[in-house]
């Protein structure tokens, strides 16, 4: 295909992501409030400066400094501005995915498996999933993705000009998020490796030149930053997997659950690592997981590739072992931390599904039928991965909806009408109390709001009651049995955010005792 071509291709796909995550952002709410602590730090960056609010939070500088970007050129002062500001910078990360993932997998694949995996990543339900909660991960994608792509060039080709895009993207990846040191990480770790396998050797002053090329450019980009932070990452998690911090308590808000009494520290990893292999499925998406398979088997076939899939094994292997880490020592592993295996494993699954079309389809033959057999054709195959794919993702979206943030603004205006001067708001959505410009309590204060007597309005989701969390008996032993003074809104689609609102001042639920018979086997085991 000429050049172009191409361009026209990545033009149509773009458009195409445009539309999709258009339909996504109105059939689908905010569930996370990640994306509201880049929000505050960028309306601190607005007001402060750049300098005074570069090393602060725990959180990398780069996304916060791009949503303060965009709120400048759009304007407003309201929290809704903001709100908004983050969602355009996110729908424009999304959007823009499409280009490196093409030329990635055009690198990797060839231009079969290219519109295939674009089409993949378009259609995967995290992706719309970061977008819509307006999370770090799409400003980090657009770094990491092309830094991935100059990475795979120079393995390739062997040519210098590179490397320094390679390093510098992987910088940007850094600053966006503490697990962009993965990809210099993981091409200083290929280098090393390399030379103990002839195909894959390079030149010795050419590997010497290389190897002292990444260590000076990651030190002289990184570096600075690493040093006015004081370490590689301060965020819990990426802390505790490097062994910077200590692993979480028995009972802490981000464990899935407790540690089960009397279990060894291998049955630990060993569920762990089941667990960040569940997270690797998950950011495929299980139909796609055997087509990963298929097509990293077949592309192993692709000759001038050994570098390559050496480097992405090791991305991959280390992306586990992290995971695994994560999951043991902090409690937590969800498909939202499978995103890079999961993007490399997506781009798998399209040749995996291009391989199999070239070889199970009749030429000429769009349905596959004719020569006294059945063999499944392109039209056929369409077919399938709609089915795989797209009608899952029907199913985890919800009706038409005004927008991701709309039911978090009524929220927000309800308490700002209903809560007077000195009466504290504990809001588990976090995102409630910011639209309702008053401070309060938010999902981190679960366990200390109920200790202050001016808590009087617990606002929730209805998971958050019901749940099993440690956090979710909490909840309840503060609501006390009470019914929701607000409903918001009054009538929801089950698959719909539905905000509840409780006022703890409210008359509590009477617990009826139970009957004599009831209570005479708990009497008798005591």
């Amino acid at each position: 295909m000429t050049t172009s071509r191409h361009l026209i291709r990545v033009c149509l796909l773009m458009a195409a992501a445009a539309l999709s995550l258009g339909w996504v952002l109105s059939h689908t709410q905010a569930t996370f409030a990640d994306g509201l602590r880049y929000i505050h730090r960028a309306e601190r960056i607005e007001r402060d400066g750049v300098w005074p609010n570069l090393a602060t939070g725990i959180d990398h500088p780069l996304h916060p400094l791009a949503i303060a970007a965009v709120h400048r050129l759009l304007g407003g002062h309201d929290p809704a501005s903001w709100q908004q500001a983050a969602l355009v910078l996110s729908f424009a990360c999304g959007v823009f995915l499409v280009v490196p993932v093409y030329l990635l997998t055009l690198e990797l694949l060839g231009e079969r498996a290219a519109w295939m995996a674009c089409v993949l990543v378009i259609v995967n339900p995290i992706v719309g999933y970061i977008v819509v909660n307006v999370l770090s991960e799409c400003t980090f994608l657009i770094p990491w993705t092309f830094g991935l792509w100059c990475a795979l060039r120079f393995l390739r080709e062997g040519r210098f000009v590179w490397l320094p895009p390679a390093v510098a993207l992987s910088a940007a990846a850094y600053l966006t998020r503490p697990e962009g040191m993965l990809l210099a990480a993981a091409l200083i770790l290929t280098l090393l490796v390399i030379p103990f396998q002839k195909s894959t050797r390079i030149h010795w002053p050419r590997w010497r030149a290389a190897m002292g090329f990444l260590l000076g450019g990651v030190l002289i980009l990184a570096g600075p930053y690493i040093a006015l932070k004081g370490g590689l990452g301060t965020k819990p998690g990426i802390a505790r997997v490097l062994g910077l911090a200590p692993g979480s308590d028995d009972l802490a808000l981000e464990r899935e659950k407790p540690i089960a009494e009397g279990q060894t520290m291998f049955e630990r990893y060993s569920n762990s690592g089941i667990r960040a292999l569940k997270a690797f499925r998950g950011a495929v998406t299980p139909p796609l997981f055997p087509f990963a398979i298929i097509g990293i088997v077949a592309a192993w076939w692709i000759p001038d590739r050994a570098r390559s899939w050496l480097f992405l094994s090791i991305i991959l292997f280390a992306s586990w072992a992290a995971l695994t880490r994560l999951h043991a020592i902090a409690g937590y592993c969800t498909i939202r931390h499978g995103l890079v295996p999961g993007l490399i494993l997506t781009l798998a699954a399209a040749h995996g599904i291009t391989w199999l079309m070239s070889r199970m389809s009749l030429p000429g033959r769009f349905l596959g039928l004719g020569q006294e057999r059945y063999r499944p054709g392109p039209a056929v195959w369409a077919l399938l991965i709609a089915v795989g794919i797209v009608v899952p993702n029907l199913r985890a979206l919800g009706p038409r909806n005004p927008g991701p943030f709309e039911v978090y603004e009524e929220a927000g205006a309800w308490i700002r009408e209903h809560a007077k001067s000195g009466e504290q708001v504990l809001d588990l959505t976090d995102w409630s109390v910011f639209f309702s410009k008053r401070p309060g309590y938010v999902f981190a204060d679960v366990y200390s709001a109920p200790g202050d007597p001016a808590t009087r309005w617990v606002v929730v989701r209805k998971p958050h009651v019901d749940g099993r969390w440690h956090y979710s008996k909490v909840v309840r032993e503060l609501i006390g049995g009470r019914q929701p003074v607000a409903v918001l809104p009054a009538a929801a689609d089950p698959r719909q955010v539905q905000i509840r609102v409780y006022d703890r001042l409210a008359p509590a639920a009477a617990v009826a005792a139970a009957p004599p018979d009831a209570r005479q086997p708990e009497q008798a085991t005591r």
